[in-house]
């Protein structure tokens, strides 16, 4: 089973989301993780300092570990989770702009989405149900595999 998203995660929220959430905040080393809007399956860590926000680009690796994109030339950080990847980032002196100092929580939980319309009771399709269409518009596909749902 996976690991548990960080609260701080917003999965597909925009960069204006994102920099309005930590102005509301409007603290110094407030931060959250967002997904990426020009790289699929990389995440940004967002910091504020100063009324600006600061993005770092998160990758994970084939193996599983998370790391910030560096510089040319910076040894490469690998973090088994993104919880062990913010507690490094929370001291001081670390490369960021700011060190991470105050979670921007996520208000609705995160469910991954099913990929398919489940198949009906009984396991097949059948004469008085047709499968349902194949929606081939991959253009106009949605970005997120991520959808907000009301907590429980």
């Amino acid at each position: 089973m996976a690991a548990a998203l960080p609260v701080c995660y917003h999965g597909c929220i925009s960069k204006k989301e994102c920099e309005d959430l930590l102005g509301k905040k409007n603290k110094d080393g407030a931060y959250l993780i967002r997904d990426s809007e020009t790289i699929q399956g990389a995440m940004c860590l967002c910091v504020y300092k100063q009324k600006t926000v600061f993005t770092y680009r998160v990758l994970q690796t084939h193996t599983g570990h998370y790391t910030l994109l560096t510089a040319g030339g910076l040894e490469e950080t690998l973090f088994k989770s993104l919880d062990d990847l913010i507690r490094h980032y929370k001291k001081k002196n670390q490369g960021l702009a700011m060190h991470l100092r105050h979670s921007v929580k996520r208000k609705t939980a995160l469910l991954i989405q099913p990929r398919h319309a489940p198949v009906p009771e009984g396991g097949a399709w059948g004469a008085s149900m047709p499968p349902p269409e194949e929606d081939h518009d991959y253009e106009n596909a949605p970005d997120s595999e991520y959808v907000e749902v009301l907590p429980p």
